[in-house]
């Protein structure tokens, strides 16, 4: 049963805007995409007295009898053709259905719609890195997702360090901000030695290898990491590898592998399918994230789940995920990287304790639980009259 305004629905209809899941197989269909798939995906069977209507364009959806699915009529991959369903579009289509409750999964509700509605915030990279985007679409989202976190009865951040920040950058008490942290699919966990062989034999892998899951990208901080790479004393011995698909100013990285005189030891595979992610997790030796910003951080839990010893930056979410189960390092201090890079590659039982507390450590970040909280959120709006 839901509240609203002091009255009980055993019916309340949410409305969906997921026009952000993709369509595509690229970088642009990890982490946004994944989060707003995999949630719901574990939706519709935390409350069956919600329905829903899922607002999309061409983006793959789970399979659920409990959606009623309004595909756009044009296409709404590029931003703009988004940011105009957004404010146009979506104020006449959400009049049409009456729902209860608008859900904006990612940083924005219209600006013309002023019943109830929740927002999803992922990260502000768009005010910590705004040289990232065009000048239309950091305007956009700085305005838009200001006025839509003030104007939302709920607001959805993805980490405590995100629901901090979105305290204090847009000025949104805490006290309505919800946490519904990312899980990690089953897929993601050790797999037999005997399919590894194979993966690494199909891919023709080094036998020792460093791993980086992400978009190659100037704030995911590669060039700190490849400079601590280069101090390694047994770098011949162990490759690195960095899976990902090329996003802004990747044509930097490829000029200081160059600089750096290690183009024959380091290898960027291009946008990694989700299906054979668990396979390079479980085929690297150690797996590094020197992002010096991120929201959440969905490759280091997935490293975790997979088994692996993780270094990671001790910036913004990212010891939020890890705790005690990892090596924190300071994402600009080559020297800290190399000498982190050394220790765990020379201590075989440091890696071994740290995959053992990994794996019981992400045992609670479940979609169902990211589900849950979503519908807690949903919940609380409905009931704040």
């Amino acid at each position: 049963m839901v509240c609203y305004n002091g009255a009980m629905f055993a019916h309340a209809h949410i409305a969906l805007n997921a026009h952000l899941l993709s369509g595509t197989a690229s970088y642009r269909s990890a982490g946004i995409h994944r989060y707003l798939y995999n949630t719901l995906a574990f939706l519709p069977d935390v409350d069956p007295d919600l329905a829903y209507t899922l607002f999309v364009g061409r983006g793959d959806i789970p399979p659920s009898q409990r959606w009623t699915v309004q595909r756009s009529r044009f296409s709404t991959d590029s931003p703009v053709a988004r940011i105009a369903w957004e404010q146009v579009v979506a104020p006449l289509e959400f009049a049409r259905i009456d729902p209860d409750l608008v859900h904006g999964m990612a940083f924005a509700t219209p600006l013309l719609w002023r019943r109830p509605c929740v927002v999803t915030i992922f990260d502000l990279s768009f005010l910590r890195y705004p040289e990232r985007l065009s000048v239309g679409r950091r305007l956009y989202l700085r305005t838009i997702t200001r006025i839509s976190a003030h104007q939302a009865r709920r607001v959805i951040a993805i980490s405590k360090s995100g629901k901090s920040e979105i305290g204090m950058l847009l000025g949104i008490q805490e006290g309505k901000i919800d946490v519904a942290y990312p899980g990690v699919m089953p897929d993601f966990s050790p797999l037999p030695a005997s399919r590894i062989a194979e993966f690494r034999r199909r891919r023709q892998l080094p036998e020792r290898f460093i791993l980086y899951v992400g978009t190659i990208e100037p704030r995911k901080n590669l060039d700190t990491l490849l400079r601590a790479y280069k101090q390694l004393p047994d770098r011949q011995n162990i490759k690195l590898i960095l899976a990902g698909g090329r996003g802004w100013q990747a044509e930097i990285l490829d000029a200081l592998i160059e600089d750096l005189d290690l183009t024959q030891d380091v290898c960027i595979t291009g946008y990694v399918d989700n299906q054979e992610l668990p396979l390079w997790y479980n085929a690297a030796e150690i797996f590094v994230y020197p992002s010096v910003y991120e929201g959440f951080g969905m490759p280091v839990l997935e490293a975790m789940a997979c088994g692996l010893s993780v270094i990671v930056s001790d910036t913004s979410s990212l010891p939020e995920i890890t705790g005690s189960h990892g090596l924190l390092v300071a994402p600009t201090d080559t020297q800290a990287w190399s000498y982190a890079l050394t220790r765990m590659l020379a201590e075989p039982d440091l890696q071994a304790e740290l995959s053992k507390r990994g794996q019981k450590h992400i045992q609670d970040f479940t979609w169902q639980n990211t589900a849950r909280e979503t519908v807690a959120a949903y919940h609380r709006a409905l009931g704040d009259g």
